[in-house]
């Protein structure tokens, strides 16, 4: 979907043989010159044997960062996802060349240059790339080489693709229209430039580049449109069909030159999620210690605001249904939750499985406040550091909600429930019970832990804003 800048290829790899150079350099002088005086003398043993290492060394480098896509800017790969390649392919080089030193029986070659240089590519290559997709970033989100794009459907999910290349600008998409057989108002500013019959028209006449397919069932109109956008040598993707519900990871790959889109469950390894764990752990504690003033202040607020408890303890259903007491910060009137059943008419969440109110009675005036920019939320540290939550993960539902739970939703238990999700950072209180559903079983699937660290940057800006809090 998104076209990589081939043109800088030359570009990069003089960028890295410089990086290289200046790492395997640096590490072979520090190795064997002090620079305690100005006027020190370098010496260079072994220089002919070391530059004949550091040929291949770099050789090897630049051909395999070729293989990974290194030199070629795919605005479609993350930050992480980047370096990890950059990491994995100087560690697979480094293997090849301590194979090569060993076997070759170099007894003059140092451990110590060997680990200091691969330490130093690692943050060399890592850390200009890491400017570069910045600098870019920058550029596209503000118009550098865009992508005309036209979107065929201006249903339910074009107005989801129209918001997810909205998300991440620098991709460099931009939505010049839609094209519809019955919607013709715009959406959201984007306008509907005409039924699927002109389609050939509205892309000469806009310089659309790529076309995006959202009705894949009408098959006919799909293949004609294919047909066409292949004549104008337009770029063409197709939304697949059950998008909407909340499919498992998708792999694209081929039966001889059948090309098939195969359903596959994400195989989570223990030491992911001890990693994991871990990581939850010191963050809740950091967190914790830094954050104790303000939760000695909410905690009085909450007191002098209203009579009852200064927290709200509630069992919820956390890792595969078992039960723990999740804490929050009262923001509801004393024995609220007598109440509900009273409210129940009232619920203002589709599909009536989650309950929600807007302007909910039981909600004292603090309360509004501390829901509004979830720092009523700020207990579940506790959770988290008692291994009960995660920090990301599907929210915890409450013991009822689980006895209503077919057997495919249940999955979203598979995991420990977060502080914040997928479908938090989607949307919250604003979404429906089925496609809170199907964001929460997305995240099972396709968990890493660059889609956490996403989701936590994405989670500020929502909490500042408020929006879908209630």
């Amino acid at each position: 979907m998104i076209k990589s800048l081939q043109k800088t290829f030359p570009i990069y790899i003089f960028i890295d043989f410089i990086l290289i150079l200046s790492a395997l350099c640096l590490s072979y002088l520090f190795k064997y010159n002090s620079f305690t005086g100005i006027t020190a003398n370098i010496n260079f043993p072994n220089v002919k044997e070391y530059f004949f290492i550091f040929c291949l060394w770099s050789l090897f480098i630049i051909i395999l960062f070729g293989r990974s896509g290194l030199y070629a800017t795919n605005r479609n790969l993350t930050i992480p996802k980047e370096m990890l390649r950059v990491v994995v392919s100087l560690f697979y080089v480094a293997i090849l060349m301590s194979a090569i030193i060993f076997f070759a029986q170099y007894k003059f070659f140092s451990r110590q240059i060997f680990i200091i240089n691969f330490i130093s590519l690692c943050v060399l290559l890592s850390g200009w790339r890491i400017i570069k997709r910045l600098i870019l970033r920058r550029l596209i989100a503000g118009g550098y080489h865009n992508i005309n794009v036209l979107v065929v459907g201006a249903g339910r999910m074009g107005k989801i693709i129209q918001e997810e290349i909205r998300r991440f600008p620098w991709w460099g998409f931009k939505i010049i229209g839609f094209l519809d057989d019955n919607v013709k108002e715009s959406i959201e500013g984007v306008p509907v430039l005409g039924v699927l019959d002109e389609f050939i028209a509205v892309a000469k006449k806009y310089f659309v580049s790529e076309l995006i397919i959202t009705i894949p069932s009408e098959k006919q109109v799909v293949s004609r449109l294919i047909r066409q956008a292949k004549k104008m040598h337009l770029g063409v993707r197709i939304i697949p069909e059950k998008f909407e519900e909340p499919l498992p990871a998708l792999d694209i790959n081929y039966l001889g030159v059948i090309p098939l889109i195969t359903y596959k469950e994400r195989a989570h390894y223990p030491i992911e999620f001890a990693l994991k764990r871990a990581q939850d752990f010191i963050v809740s504690l950091v967190v914790l210690i830094v954050f104790l003033p303000l939760f000695i202040i909410i905690a009085v607020l909450v007191k002098i605001s209203s009579s009852g408890p200064v927290f709200y303890v509630q069992k919820r259903a956390g890792f595969k249904g078992k039960p723990f007491n999740l804490y929050k910060f009262r923001s509801m009137i004393k024995d609220a939750d007598k109440l509900k059943d009273g409210l129940l008419h009232k619920n203002e969440v589709k599909d009536g499985v989650i309950f929600k109110i807007k302007l909910d009675p039981r909600i004292v005036s603090f309360g509004r406040f501390l829901r509004r920019f979830s720092l009523d939320e700020l207990p579940q540290l506790f959770n988290v550091l008692k291994g009960d939550m995660s920090l990301v993960g599907p929210r915890p539902p409450t013991l009822d909600e689980v006895e209503k739970y077919n057997h495919f939703q249940m999955e979203r238990l598979s995991v420990r429930p977060g502080m914040t999700g997928l479908s938090q950072v989607r949307g919250r209180s604003e979404l429906s019970f089925r496609r809170w559903i199907k964001w929460d079983l997305w995240y099972v699937n396709n968990w890493s832990f660059g889609l956490d660290f996403l989701i936590l940057r994405w989670t500020i800006p929502v909490v500042f804003k408020g929006k879908g809090a209630y």
